[in-house]
């Protein structure tokens, strides 16, 4: 039954010390602890500490994990402004036409008519146009040359000039380290500005075990932008809006998630972003789970139903984000706060290159 408090942002908070932050993976992917979480009543909290390398003998033969293959793309563009003096662009999303929205900083200075430069070498120079600003998230619209249409045509010229969009709480000096460690070994598509961070903790290893053991792997895409990691602002939640993220949900896929249920094995979400998609799929196809490609702003919080999946794989999350409305409506929001208090108090490390919770599906209220 639905807490008022669930509706309220500030429900939804908790202090976290900065010496918890992770700044870098652990040396193999597969040995960040891990909290399982148990069957709970009256919010307890029966949890097993384990490592992620223990997974194998946790999940059973059948079981099904869902990873995203999305791949984080050296979004993130040092420019030149009109006038003098040097900004920032982060690719956000295609709209045609070759025109882009980004997020721009100083965006003040970044008023509709203005050239942008972006040096490709020593030498040359691509010339941008801002287009206007796109009023729901305050970026900007930058016309790029026509032939950028997509990230795929995008990737060359990202590659060549762009960086990792790290987020704000990760040493940026160490940004070329992050180019392999910041990818799941399910990186395929490109499109994300953000890593599906529970998708870091699978390693070879533990990839390769699994699948001899029986535990099969079946992919989604959604491409991470602002509706994953952008922080909530309102209070009421009742109302809450997401930016849309594209997704694809394959035929394959289904018929993995089909034959796994058949087969009397559990649908394990590899992160918040499997959730989000294999959620909206099924809701796309108003009560049945069919294939689906294009963009959805589902909002998962305290009282959602879910159809498709049975646990999650993910990592700790930010204060009052959309991350954590989704984990709260799997468990519960006061038992999410217990749990996330314990894992402070045993040095838990959190956000990107954390730890991870594996919520089973005897924890799922």
């Amino acid at each position: 039954m639905l807490d008022q408090k669930d509706n309220l942002l500030s429900s939804y908070n908790y202090d976290l010390p900065k010496d918890l932050i992770a700044q870098s993976p652990t040396r193999s992917r597969h040995d960040a602890k891990l909290m399982i979480i148990k069957d709970g009543l009256d919010d307890s909290l029966n949890l097993v500490h384990a490592k992620v390398w223990d997974i194998k003998d946790i999940l059973k033969p059948a079981d099904l994990l869902v990873v995203n293959n999305t791949r984080v793309v050296k979004a993130r563009l040092k420019i030149r402004l009109s006038g003098g003096g040097a900004g920032e662009l982060l690719l956000m999303e295609p709209r045609g036409g070759g025109r882009w929205l980004c997020l721009g900083r100083p965006a003040r200075r970044m008023r509709g008519g203005d050239q942008l430069w972006l040096d490709t070498s020593r030498d040359n120079s691509l010339i941008l146009k801002v287009i206007d600003k796109d009023e729901r998230t305050g970026g900007r619209i930058i016309q790029f040359s026509n032939e950028f249409t997509s990230w795929t045509e995008m990737e060359n010229l990202l590659d060549l000039c762009g960086e990792v969009p790290l987020p704000p709480y990760i040493d940026k000096d160490k940004s070329s380290a992050h180019e392999e460690n910041y990818q799941t070994r399910f990186a395929s598509k490109p499109g994300a500005i953000a890593a599906p961070t529970a998708g870091l903790h699978l390693s070879d290893e533990l990839i390769e075990i699994l699948k001899i053991r029986g535990i099969r792997i079946a992919q989604i895409t959604l491409h991470v932008g602002l509706g994953t990691f952008r922080p909530l602002e309102k209070e009421d939640l009742s109302q809450l809006h997401l930016h849309s993220e594209w997704i694809e949900v394959t035929e394959e896929t289904i018929k993995a998630i089909t034959t796994c249920k058949e087969d009397g094995g559990k649908v394990f979400a590899v992160g918040t972003t499997s959730v989000r998609a294999l959620e909206a799929a099924y809701l796309s196809g108003r009560g049945t789970l069919k294939p689906y490609e294009g963009k959805v702003n589902l909002v998962i919080k305290p009282g959602f139903k879910f159809s498709v999946i049975d646990g999650l794989l993910t990592n700790f999350h930010l204060p009052k984000s959309s991350l954590l409305l989704l984990v709260s409506a799997l468990i519960g929001r006061n038992r999410m706060l217990k749990l996330y208090k314990h894992a402070i108090s045993n040095k838990y490390r959190f956000f990107s290159y954390g730890d991870a919770m594996l919520i089973t599906p005897e924890s799922v209220i």
